[in-house]
């Protein structure tokens, strides 16, 4: 039993393979949803129900349909949301409309991982407490969000309209 579609035709990835070799399928999955043309879907096959990757596909404006295969494996869809995404902060931020205007822009699109998140952290250690750092990222940075947070950082975030940029603001904490 297959998950129906919509027009284009959801981009599919088949992670089963890479699972069996011991490799991890993270960035292949990344890289699939960041070639995703406008508006497509994606569809994942994975020999188990990938309960984290839901956040991750969330927060990047996916919802999800997932359903359990004839031999025990997932399909999943994940269907592009129509709205925009709303704002994702981090769990100690207070109100980040309150926060003053950024003191540094930081465009990162071009860089791959990890620059942009080495670049964040080293720019938010040279701010003083209270000050705001802005960055575009061409990804969800789900490994600097833990990052800030540890270093006693608050962020804001969410992609734009177009889905293909994430904006952060990260407000520098006292241990900054």
């Amino acid at each position: 039993m297959t998950i129906e579609t919509q027009n284009p035709a959801p981009r599919e990835l088949d992670v089963r393979p890479i699972l069996r070799s011991g490799g991890e399928p993270f960035q292949a999955i990344m890289e699939a949803v960041n070639g995703l043309r406008p508006g497509q879907a994606f569809r994942l096959l994975a020999p188990f129900r990938p309960q984290p990757l839901f956040k991750v596909m969330e927060g990047r404006g996916f919802s999800h349909e997932a359903q359990e295969t004839e031999g025990g494996d997932w399909e999943v869809l994940f269907t592009p949301k129509a709205a925009s995404d709303p704002v994702e902060v981090s769990a100690d931020a207070d109100n980040p409309d309150t926060w003053p205007d950024p003191v540094e822009h930081l465009d990162l699109t071009e860089l791959d991982p990890p620059e942009p998140m080495v670049r964040i952290l080293a720019t938010a250690e040279r701010l003083q407490p209270g000050e705001v750092l802005f960055a575009l990222l061409s990804r969800e940075p789900i490994f600097l969000f833990p990052e800030l947070s540890k270093r006693g950082h608050q962020w804001a975030g969410n992609f734009d309209e177009t889905r293909t940029t994430f904006r952060i603001f990260v407000r520098v904490g006292d241990g900054g």
